[in-house]
């Protein structure tokens, strides 16, 4: 597959997107800990529990935007022909 003059290169995409879903399961895991642990730590009850889900989801979210991003400069995903 070809995009204007360039090949897709599947290792280095199948390599990003494994170690991807690796970090991202260790991210998000860590972000519900976190905020379960905190919300019982200072007694915040469910509504307190599920705001510091999302907060930390979206730091999360950043965290793997920056880990893909990173990773897409190291192992690019295209190269010319």
């Amino acid at each position: 597959m070809t995009i204007s003059g360039r090949r897709i290169v599947w290792l280095n995409v199948i390599t990003v997107i494994s170690a991807a879903i690796l970090i991202g399961a260790e991210v998000f895991g860590a972000a519900f800990a976190g905020s379960w642990a905190l919300a019982t730590l200072f007694d915040l009850g469910g509504i307190g529990q599920r705001i510091l889900d999302g907060l930390f989801v979206l730091c999360g979210i950043a965290i793997m935007v920056q880990f893909v991003r990173n990773a897409h400069r190291i192992e690019p995903f295209t190269a010319r022909e």
